[in-house]
């Protein structure tokens, strides 16, 4: 199970002003969060063990811009309800959201990143005007590595992993790559903003993303690491300068 960390109080503040629906999913109870506003809508996705109210100050500038916003959080994380998941599933909710709510422009953060494009890549019938990506990993398999780097598993155990994995979902993670599903999906509009010195997930990962990306743009930023880069000012500049492009 994901370790979600708790929400500060200004990220609760946010969540406590929308409408809060919920829907069964796959055997969860997953908490919706929508905000009314104009014609113009965005779905938000968020990262692994991390929750939609991450999103607060991106929220309160949208709201700002009469968007309609629609986020989320994942089986298993917020306050959804809890129990074994996978990322999977994780993509799969993604997919039924976007159909749900009809969106054409998306906004993720980090793991959400390859939740989309995966979940775009396997419904390749949904089209998307603009795609912005606050960081995101590149290879499946390089995420399951750092992991287990952080937490100190062998390698012999990281492989039996992997292989346990590939087993339950008859796929080979070393196809499930960013880099690949962009080259297939259907995005009009696509930019990357990455710090280049996020210790989370190397820059190196959305270069190599953008270069099979026909309809994407790599902003390089710095100052912001891997979570600030979702409440800092000229951030938050660029999200609505992009999603306002024609």
């Amino acid at each position: 199970m994901p370790q979600v960390q708790k929400l500060r109080e200004n990220e609760l503040e946010v969540l406590a002003t929308m409408e809060q629906p919920t829907i069964d999913f796959q055997g969860f109870k997953i908490q919706l969060y929508e905000w009314k506003g104009g014609k113009k809508s965005v779905l938000l996705i968020h990262g692994w063990e991390g929750q939609a109210g991450n999103f607060s100050d991106i929220i309160n500038r949208l709201k700002a811009e009469n968007y309609t916003i629609y986020a989320f959080d994942a089986p298993s994380h917020g306050f959804s309800s809890s129990g074994k998941t996978s990322f999977f599933e994780f993509c799969d909710i993604v997919a039924v959201l976007i159909k749900k709510y009809q969106v054409s422009n998306l906004i993720s953060h980090s793991f959400g990143g390859v939740a989309t494009t995966y979940a775009l890549y396997q419904n390749l019938d949904i089209q998307i005007d603009k795609y912005l990506l606050l960081t995101t990993p590149n290879k499946f398999s390089e995420r399951i590595q750092s992991v287990c780097d952080a937490v100190g598993i062998t390698d012999k155990v990281r492989y039996k992993l992997i292989t346990k994995i590939e087993n339950e979902i008859d796929i080979d993670v070393n196809t499930l790559n960013v880099s690949d599903f962009v080259k297939e999906i259907k995005v009009d509009k696509a930019m990357i903003i990455h710090d280049k010195n996020d210790k989370v997930i190397p820059i190196s990962q959305s270069e190599a993303i953008i270069e099979n990306w026909k309809n994407g743009e790599l902003v390089t930023i710095e100052g912001t690491g891997h979570f600030r880069i979702l409440r800092t000012g000229f951030v938050l500049d660029k999200v609505i300068e992009f999603l306002k492009l024609t």
